[in-house]
């Protein structure tokens, strides 16, 4: 058996869309193809922006150039977890509400895990954008490793800094104003006092109703707080036909199927404005940003971008895929690794000008009159 066969794409010039999903039977098993998300479906491509990329038509030197840019982590390594972890296909992932996430959290994710966090740093220009002025109380959803709520404390002494997650990975050695719980926040939230900034980061995968999640932030914000979101949309791009009929554009595509029938919706960021201000929230920015997928793109930065973008998915490529397309869309472990091999080609063919647009949504709870 092999995965599903690939459906036609649509691609994009130097503006970047992202509408539409791939589309099939619905019907039978992964090889039959898919019915797109309803949701996503019918969900309106972002607004076209400049995306600022152009491509290197002279990169044969990118990958020797740059080098190694694994990300050098700020915490020490994970304490021993107070949990078992689930064991499966060689990796661990979480026991507490087990099976609601489809990433693993052993220590090859958390190195992942922290590799991303320093590209979105680099992307973003720090460690947020909303204009948030010393904040007291600090929320990090979904902290992962706790590497942005750990900077953030470092940066913001004054801040008491509280990052949640499903998994205890997170040092055991930590700032005196940082500090760690094992928390779902799809649940009741029932902390003690309110905040001053809550903060999360590539959750699409994690939630399934963000409408509600931000109600919850605005319940839990105090008068003026701020909100900060920053996510994905999953749908991979392209600056030109390069990436049509690829392993690549299938894998993308069946990680989108994969999410959605866990109940998620890769292509909830496009999403985040409207729902910040339906919860309450004004003042909300909007931001995309075009992140290259591997060092096609033209100038010493994007290609830095592009190389660590390319290792960041290819590290994670394994974790991705095995759980989600086995337990969701029917395949063998083997049948997985034998499309990954494809997959990972594609990931590091220059020729393929591939990116993908990362939001950050902020905005505030109104101050009290």
């Amino acid at each position: 058996m092999s995965p599903p066969p690939a459906s036609a794409s649509h691609h994009h010039d130097s503006a970047a869309s992202a509408s539409g999903s791939a589309t099939g039977s619905g019907s039978g098993g992964p090889h039959a193809g898919f019915q797109g998300d309803s949701d996503n479906a019918s969900l309106n491509a972002p607004s076209t922006f400049s995306i600022g990329l152009s491509i290197d038509t002279d990169s044969s030197d990118a990958d020797s150039a740059l080098g190694s840019v694994r990300a050098q982590s700020s915490s020490m390594s994970a304490s021993s977890s107070i949990f078992d972890f689930v064991e499966e296909h060689g990796r661990t992932w979480h026991r507490y509400h087990e099976g609601k996430y489809f990433m693993p959290n052993d220590i090859p994710e958390q190195e992942r895990l922290d590799l991303q966090h320093s590209i979105s740093v680099r992307l973003f220009g720090g460690l947020y954008l909303a204009p948030v002025d010393h904040p007291n109380r600090v929320l990090d959803i979904g902290t992962g490793t706790g590497i942005w709520a750990i900077e953030f404390a470092n940066e913001h002494p004054e801040s008491d800094v509280l990052g949640t997650d499903l998994s205890p990975i997170q040092p055991e050695y930590v700032p005196p104003n940082c500090r760690f719980e094992v928390d779902d926040a799809e649940d009741e939230w029932v902390f003690s006092a309110k905040f001053d900034l809550v903060h999360a980061r590539f959750m699409c995968g994690s939630f399934s109703n963000f409408p509600a999640i931000f109600d919850s932030c605005y319940q839990n914000l105090n008068p003026g707080g701020w909100i900060e979101f920053q996510d994905y949309y999953v749908k991979i791009q392209s600056m030109d036909d390069s990436l049509a009929g690829t392993a690549l554009e299938r894998w993308n595509e069946l990680v989108l199927e994969g999410v959605r029938r866990m109940g998620k919706n890769g292509l909830a960021a496009a999403r985040f404005k409207g729902q910040m201000l339906d919860a309450g929230f004004v003042d909300v920015v909007e931001r995309k940003f075009a992140l290259p997928g591997n060092p096609w793109a033209k100038g010493d930065d994007q290609k830095m971008l592009g190389m660590m973008q390319m290792e960041n998915i290819l590290d994670g490529l394994h974790g991705m895929s095995i759980g989600l397309f086995t337990k969701m869309l029917g395949m063998s472990a083997e049948e997985v690794e034998l499309f990954l091999v494809d997959v990972r080609r594609d990931m590091k063919n220059t020729k393929i000008h591939f990116y993908y647009i990362v939001y950050s949504v902020y905005g505030r709870r109104p101050p009290s009159n």
